[in-house]
């Protein structure tokens, strides 16, 4: 992803611009549970597969899309293709995601066994959980900033007085500071959920 800055928000009122801020920090939110989704844990769940994508018909596409991906066992995911002759693409395709599973190919499905977690894997997962929250962090605070800016332009261009301008970027701040806190909590869940053995 680039690092230009969010573009400013188009505002007419104080309100759009706190409630476009509140709007985008709930997506920020969201994102960042979906990406916590496919951090495995010690049990099988489907959600591990959601990131990873294999090539059909010359188009990158989830594989949740082109199989269906049960769990047979705490230990085991099985994936079935819907169409056979996928099954070798996303057998590689579950290789090259990294995501330190094999699949076993047995020529029509692939099974993949949850080994337990060891402890170095554990710590690994937590690094990753902390990295994601950190991502929602920052684009919480980049949302926060442009939300700032936005109600100092509508100041500055004398659209809205000095007082709706202090009392929109305290609205942000608190918004920001909720959704960092419920950021925190998340991560918290899931770091406790990977090193529960």
């Amino acid at each position: 992803s680039s690092s230009s800055p969010a573009p400013l928000f188009m505002v007419e009122t104080v309100q759009d611009a706190t409630s476009d801020a509140i709007e985008r920090m709930s997506k920020s939110v969201e994102s960042v549970i979906q990406n916590l989704n496919t951090i495995r844990t010690g049990r099988a769940s489907p959600a591990i597969l959601d990131r990873v994508k294999a090539e059909y018909y010359g188009v990158e596409t989830p594989i949740n899309q082109m199989a269906s991906i049960s769990v047979p066992s705490a230990q085991q995911l099985t994936v079935d293709p819907f169409d056979k002759s996928t099954l070798a693409d996303i057998e590689r395709a579950i290789i090259d995601a990294d995501i330190g599973l094999t699949p076993q190919n047995d020529g029509s499905l692939i099974r993949l066994n949850i080994p337990a977690l060891t402890e170095e894997r554990r710590k690994e997962m937590v690094k990753q959980c902390k990295a994601i929250g950190e991502e929602g962090k920052v684009a919480i605070r980049n949302i926060r900033r442009s939300g700032v800016d936005a109600i100092k332009k509508l100041e500055k261009a004398g659209e809205i007085s000095e007082d709706e301008s202090k009392s929109g970027q305290d609205d942000i701040q608190k918004t920001t500071d909720a959704k960092v806190k419920e950021i925190d909590s998340i991560v918290a869940k899931k770091e406790k959920e990977v090193t529960t053995v």
